[in-house]
């Protein structure tokens, strides 16, 4: 097999392309022909040496993949010769991957592999966001930060078949594209205060549910753009990734300004406003949870409701270039290697 491996922390040039033997699929393990791979803000994270969950270098990071089933391990047969997409624990940069079969999924009918994976983080994270945790209703407004990324445009397509109103962040050059997805106000991050503009569009009341994976000090403007009874869902600190190589001074800086004193017990109690966290990649160990959210959002897809945004691919060989394509904000929508 060929694998991306992430040798030490560094610019996306570290990324380099490994040969290695085939993996056997144990007992209740599905062996996965990988036709497309994610790639997710965690990965380049990990690459910079900030991601705290990403094992020691050297590693392969990717947490998912699609592709057909070319043998399974005892008690997984029936998914053998199947189209299917996965989640993956680390290792989904790979053109072959064993995983538990509690992880996998058979694709419906009609979904290719770039859709397949297109849609495991990106809308598992938007359903913990948006329905699990966040409980938006119909009739509710969201703001949502980086509308024309990956977990934006999941996002705002499950709000949207709630009945909600969708508020969103991004460079001005992204706008025609995020009210093509159903966003209903758009909002320049880089030249508009957000705070501000979200007061003027709720006529001063707020948002039901603001949705930040920046951090730093965005964390406390978007509580501060919540209603009453509202929620702040945070599910990333992207202010901390400054550069394309190591800077562990620039996450520091991004943590320290986050408003610990804001988020203190009898604040929220008098504000009326909840804050919760969301990291998909720390619920592996409940994928019994994961899978009918999983089910929902591939019965969405089904309906037409759902339908991931992919971007742009790049083969194995230019994974650096996916990194760069990332980190310079160009991406609208999902990122995908393809083997």
């Amino acid at each position: 097999m060929r694998q991306i491996w992430i040798p030490q922390a560094g610019p996306p040039e570290v990324l380099e392309v490994r040969d290695a033997p085939d993996p056997t699929p144990a007992a209740g393990e599905v062996r996965i022909r990988v036709e497309a791979a994610g790639v997710n803000f965690a990965d380049i994270s990990a690459r910079l040496g900030t991601y705290q969950d990403c094992p020691p270098m050297p590693v392969v990071v990717g947490y998912e993949v699609a592709g057909r089933v070319d043998a399974a391990g005892a008690g997984s047969e029936e998914l053998e010769g199947r189209d299917v997409l996965a989640l993956t624990r680390f290792g989904g940069y790979s053109d072959v991957v064993c995983v538990p079969r509690r992880q996998a999924f058979e694709r419906p009918s009609g979904m290719d592999a770039a859709t397949g994976a297109a849609l495991p983080v990106n809308y598992l994270t938007a359903w913990q966001l948006v329905v699990a945790m966040g409980g938006l209703a119909a009739g509710d407004t969201v703001l949502i930060h980086s509308a024309g990324g990956g977990v934006g445009v999941a996002v705002t397509q499950i709000a949207k078949n709630i009945g909600a109103t969708v508020i969103g962040t991004a460079s001005a050059g992204k706008h025609d594209f995020i009210r093509e997805i159903g966003v209903d106000y758009c909002i320049d991050y880089r030249t508009e205060d957000f705070e501000k503009r979200v007061a003027e569009i709720t006529g001063g009341r707020g948002v039901e549910l603001a949705l930040d994976a920046v951090g730093g000090p965005s964390f406390a403007m978007s509580f501060d753009s919540l209603a009453p009874t509202g929620r702040l869902g945070m599910f990333g600190i992207s202010a901390g990734t400054t550069g394309k190589s190591q800077n562990r001074l620039g996450f520091l800086k991004a943590v320290l300004q986050m408003p610990w004193l804001k988020f203190h017990p009898p604040g929220l109690m008098n504000a009326n406003k909840g804050v919760f966290g969301v990291n998909l990649g720390r619920m592996w160990h409940e994928v019994e949870r994961l899978r009918p959210w999983m089910q929902s959002i591939l019965d969405l897809w089904s309906g037409g409701v759902v339908r991931p945004v992919v971007d742009a691919t790049f083969p194995f060989e230019r994974a650096p270039e996916a990194h760069h394509y990332i980190q310079d904000r160009k991406n609208r929508g999902k990122v995908l290697l393809i083997p």
